[in-house]
């Protein structure tokens, strides 16, 4: 909750008991409407939950929601409805005891949605095995079954529940929820047989006549279409847009299988359902007596096939009935009228006996036969306080509910407050409310109350009428104040009242009430003759109420409490409405701001010392940042620092107890500026520690990669010099027998050696034919070879060099000397500047080269043996000389006059 308050100014205040303004209803409102517009429809009052429908689809029932609310502290997140469900969960199984879940508010405000959010959750958070998946799962999925046979759409509600739900969901000690019962309250037979315009039926007349297969129908003599059914035209809207029958026919069936109905079980729960559809359809027609005659049998033999009844009995106890006579009992012919009225007395009978056999039929499919003891968690889904234009006698019991509801959730409320106060060592300060004990007594008191007043007018003898009752409700209560009809009114009350009608001040307000029906539908009445059809024997309708009412208060009063208060946003079901006049209704006779009033009576605002130190010790410096003492004691210190007064706060056992609102918001927005500056430290300190941590991590990383790096590195190098080893041996082996044949131990040396000679001579091959001296000296093993390759080197270079000499015909002329120095001078023509010069080269057969140069060539005449020197063209413009000469030795070299001298040996 704390974690809000900053944002309490946009989407107002998560709790209400925090609103500093808790008295203004006005306030109250502002904060509903601040909330529901940013899509908060969920406010606390305390534990309370306050829920607005919003009327589309909200984000916020997934399982990552329900994840979120596991195990979480109530006011730690968001107000929400998983929050409630899980809290009295883990309170439950915390304190081994039993609690329940109340669910209230006018039809169409979302009671039966909260109810299923909340056993959806319960499916999802609780422990799975299959067994109690199949609990689970029948526990959802009696939830459509019970909507089709007990709900219909309403002007307020398209799935408005007409009957009361109180479902019990047992856990074992583990928490798993093994079983669960359901009560049910008040069912609204009266629809069955009448609906107002733009209302319904109940749901499972319309989705078997749309929804079930041919066969089906042709088997229990329907047809498909609903506006040959009487009970289902009345409201003149069989098709409504917002419901599917077709898909919830398959939703109940399969809902049906699964809560292990065999198929006869179905087929006679759809035969009676049928059968009501039929009785419906029976008509009648005054003979000339003016009694009732059937004008159509077939609908009735339809009627008596499925329900497996006599039909003449039947037809006997729709038009007739049985009275006591001196020595016998005669049948005494109905009217028209009163055959109709009995007609529609079977159907609700019938229909009634099937919903109370359906509930015992899911009992039994859910109840846990294990005999050991169990928790349970009650949901009690009930009718809200109802106020139409015309209020009759559904409205009063529905009513009288809500008193009782109200007087118990008044009394449990302070009961806890008062109970947390005295634990806590708090002084408890008498809370003003209004006790509606007295609303209460007006109604159930014995003998003299409303209820016991309809009760005798129904059973005394005479003809008793609605009005004699309501006289007699005059004569008994003409002095109470929250009592008035038109006789007891004052001149300008009694303009807003009709002679026919009642008024009772309820705690919610105002509510005239028509005394048309009442007898009727107390009585519930049903012939002899008829009730030996039906099997069932009337009580009247309001004591059983107000019994089963009481047994159910006290089992409440025997459970820990949980509310949820519904409230509708708007009539037209629109989204993004908020209609203040509306829910200003609701939220007084819900009764919402007297439980804000108690909530209120004392202390605003209650926390865990150690919850609030933990929040709030940055606000003061010796708490921050430990307190290494007892946490109330810190609490102390730190309320101290921030100036709270004596009479602001009361320190309990266990919590601190904050008076008003103010003080709260003080502290936190105190907090809150406070925290930026925290922040930066806590930011600061943990990038530096952080850092730390990143290079000390870094540094321990680099450390191993190292060390693997330098194994890895040894591990190749000693691999390296074991190799090295191998081959040095080998090689010096070889060396040393290098002279000898090819054997093993020196073949790869000698192939090395081989190998390196005739790598060092391919980069060191004479360029020129003149050069005799540059050719390597080859090792011994490669004497010969070396010759043979010298030899065809030579003949390369003469071959490349002739071929050119030949290709170009260009030889204007040859020169020789007259000794015998194998030098030879080929003057080549030039045509352009680029090329070179002629071609002096060296031959050690001269004379065989000329001739065959002469025969080629044919140009014997080009031939010139000179003495002393030769000119020759360098390049195109330029001249040498070669000089001729006789020597001790043989040589040929450049001179210093830049002469090419060539010296032959005398010898």
């Amino acid at each position: 909750m704390e974690g809000a308050l900053t944002a309490r100014d946009r989407v107002g205040i998560q709790d209400f008991v925090l609103l500093d303004a808790h008295t203004s209803e006005t306030a109250f409102l502002d904060n509903l409407k601040k909330r529901f517009s940013e899509d908060l429809i969920y406010t606390y009052i305390g534990t309370l939950l306050v829920s607005v429908n919003p009327y589309k689809e909200l984000d916020i029932y997934s399982e990552k929601q329900m994840d979120i609310y596991m195990g979480v502290n109530f006011f730690e997140l968001p107000p929400h409805i998983f929050a409630l469900a899980d809290n009295a969960y883990h309170t439950m199984l915390t304190e081994a005891n039993n609690h329940f879940i109340l669910i209230s508010g006018e039809s169409g405000a979302g009671k039966t949605e909260a109810s299923k959010k909340i056993l959806q959750y319960y499916a999802v958070s609780c422990p799975s095995t299959t067994l109690l998946d199949n609990v689970r799962d029948r526990m959802l999925l009696s939830n459509p079954v019970l909507e089709a046979f007990g709900n219909s759409k309403t002007l307020k509600n398209d799935n408005s529940s007409r009957f009361g739900k109180y479902m019990d969901i047992q856990f074992d000690i583990q928490g798993d929820a093994v079983g669960g019962h359901i009560l049910s309250y008040l069912l609204e037979k009266s629809r069955v047989v009448h609906q107002n315009h733009g209302e319904r039926n109940f749901h499972i007349f319309y989705q078997l006549v749309k929804g079930g297969e041919e066969d089906l129908l042709h088997q229990l003599g329907l047809e498909r279409n609903c506006q040959h059914y009487s009970y289902l035209v009345q409201g003149e809207c069989a098709n409504v847009t917002s419901i599917n029958d077709k898909n919830d026919w398959k939703t109940v069936r399969n809902a049906l299988s699964v809560i292990d109905f065999d198929e006869s079980d179905i087929q006679h729960l759809l035969g009676v359902i049928a059968s009501v559809l039929h009785l419906g359809n029976v008509q009648f027609e005054p003979d000339s007596k003016g009694y009732a005659t059937l004008s159509n049998s077939a609908e009735l033999l339809w009627v008596s096939t499925l329900l497996g009844v006599n039909v003449q009995v039947l037809q006997e106890g729709l038009t007739s009935r049985k009275i006591e006579a001196k020595t016998d009992e005669v049948l005494s012919p109905f009217t028209t009228d009163h055959a109709v009225y009995a007609r529609d007395a079977l159907a609700k009978a019938i229909y009634g006996r099937t919903f109370t056999w359906l509930v015992n039929k899911i009992n039994d499919s859910m109840g846990n036969k294990d005999s050991s003891r169990k928790t349970v968690i009650g949901l009690l889904d009930i009718y809200g306080f109802e106020v139409f234009s015309v209020n009759g006698f559904e409205q009063f019991c529905i009513n009288y509910c809500n008193e009782k509801l109200q007087q118990l959730f008044i009394q449990l409320t302070l009961k806890s407050e008062q109970e947390e106060y005295e634990a806590e060592s708090i002084g408890w300060e008498p809370v003003q409310f209004f006790n509606n004990k007295i609303i209460c007594d007006l109604v159930e008191e014995k003998h003299r109350g409303i209820i016991s007043v309809l009760d005798e007018e129904c059973l005394r003898p005479g003809e008793a009428t609605d009005l004699t009752f309501l006289e007699r409700l005059e004569e008994k209560l003409d002095s109470h104040p929250h009592f008035v009809t038109h006789k007891l009114a004052d001149k300008k009350t009694r303009k807003t009242l009709e002679r026919g009608d009642f008024r009772l001040l309820h705690y919610a307000g105002e509510v005239t009430y028509c005394v048309v029906g009442f007898l009727d539908k107390n009585n519930d009445l049903l012939y002899r003759n008829i009730k030996d059809v039906s099997l069932q024997v009337s009580t009247h309708v309001a004591s059983q109420f107000k019994s089963s009412l009481l047994g159910l208060t006290d089992i409440l009063m025997s459970k820990e409490p949980w509310y949820v208060r519904c409230l509708k946003s708007n009539e037209s079901k629109q989204p993004g409405q908020f209609d203040n006049v509306l829910v200003q209704h609701q939220v007084k006779y819900l009764g919402l701001m007297e439980h804000l009033r108690v909530r209120r009576a004392g202390f605003a605002y209650r926390c865990r010392y150690d919850v609030f130190l933990q929040r709030y010790k940055p606000l003061c410096p010796a708490t921050w940042p430990y307190w290494r003492g007892v946490a109330a004691e810190g609490v102390e210190v730190l309320v101290q620092h921030l100036g709270y007064l004596p009479d602001e706060y009361k320190m309990g056992r266990t919590k601190i107890f904050i008076r008003h609102p103010r003080t709260l918001f003080a502290t936190e927005d105190a907090f809150e500026a406070c925290k930026h500056l925290l922040a930066s430290r806590i930011q600061a300190q943990y990038k530096g520690y952080w850092q730390k941590g990143q290079f000390r991590r870094q540094k321990e990383a680099a450390t191993k990669i190292e060390t693997c790096w330098r194994g890895v590195q040894a591990r190749k190098e000693k691999g390296r010099r074991q190799w090295a080893v191998k081959v040095i041996k080998k090689f010096i082996k070889g060396y040393m027998a290098r002279g000898e044949a090819k054997t093993t131990d020196n073949s790869e040396y000698l192939a090395f050696v081989r190998q390196n000679y005739l790598n060092r001579l391919k980069d060191n091959l004479p360029k020129m034919v003149l050069d005799k001296t540059s050719w390597l000296t080859p090792p011994p093993v490669l004497t010969e070879t070396s010759e043979i390759l010298r030899q065809l080197n030579m003949r390369l270079m003469v071959r490349n060099l002739l071929t050119c000499v030949s290709a170009a015909y260009s030889i204007t002329g040859v020169s020789v000397s007259t000794l015998s120095d194998g030098i030879i001078i080929f003057h080549i023509a030039s045509e352009d500047d680029k090329q070179k010069g002629d071609l002096i080269m060296q031959c050690d057969h001269l004379f065989e080269v000329l001739t065959k140069l002469s025969v080629v060539a044919n140009k014997q005449s080009t031939i010139n043996v000179v003495q002393g020197s030769i000119k020759f063209q360098m390049q195109a413009g330029k001249e040498g000389i070669v000089e001729f000469s006789s020597g001790q030795e043989s040589m040929v070299y450049k001179d210093k006059n830049g002469h090419l001298m060539v010296v032959r040996s005398r010898t």
